[in-house]
């Protein structure tokens, strides 16, 4: 079983990578929800383990984004320290699969992400959609209305986190991380792939997806 933790404590997230590969799971963590977000729709997961306090986008609303603009379908167990019941109902109507209270039994957090994966185990469709722009994530195929568009690989890298944190403006830097991590290459390098990407998702279109917010980042919608 292939699992993502997102955790930013690290002492959790340790403990829970540790008991969960000595069960014989291969374990991929991140720190913060941007970096789950990305890691979630760019790569495949059997569950994923999602802390509710996160830096950068909380649990809750990690969890929304990937149900309702990726369309994944990956069981999802939400970690909380609080056990009131109005938190809990949040995290479920977030699209969480199941809940469990800090602190916890390791063995109880692999029983509960083995049952939620039984149930939900087949297919899985990650397909992203704004207005007729339409991402799959699993083929790497983008059309709009209809119409095949050829991207390269980092032009695919840019589109799914556009897409996937609309409508709102991302950062340059958080777009220049997503492509090339900590080696990041010269100022120009974004703006020639943004410029690319732009060329082939609005040429012929009628309304423009991709805008740009001088000095701020970019954003895909349907309006500036």
């Amino acid at each position: 079983m292939r699992i993502l933790v997102v955790e930013d404590h690290k002492d959790i997230l340790d403990s829970i990578s540790e008991y969960m590969v000595l069960k014989g799971c291969e374990v991929v963590g991140a720190a913060d929800g941007l970096t789950g977000l990305h890691l979630a729709a760019t790569e495949t997961f059997d569950a994923i383990i999602l802390d509710v306090m996160l830096p950068g986008m909380d649990g809750n609303q990690l969890c929304k984004n990937l149900r309702e603009h990726a369309r994944l379908d990956t069981p999802i167990l939400m970690l909380t320290a609080r056990d009131d019941l109005p938190d809990r109902l949040k995290g479920f109507k977030s699209g969480a699969d199941d809940y469990i209270v800090k602190p916890f039994a390791l063995s109880e957090l692999l029983a509960r992400i083995e049952a939620i994966a039984r149930r939900k185990k087949g297919l899985q469709k990650r397909i992203i959609q704004i207005h007729d722009l339409v991402y799959d994530l699993d083929s790497l195929e983008v059309t709009r209305a209809g119409k095949p568009l050829k991207l390269n690989p980092i032009n695919l890298t840019l589109l799914a986190v556009l897409m996937l944190r609309s409508p709102a403006i991302v950062r340059r830097q958080e777009l220049e991380e997503a492509v090339w991590g900590t080696d990041l290459p010269d100022s120009d390098s974004l703006r020639s792939n943004i410029y690319l990407l732009r060329k082939v998702l609005d040429k012929g279109f009628d309304i423009p997806l991709l805008h740009n917010y001088h000095g701020v980042g970019y954003r895909i919608h349907t309006s500036a």
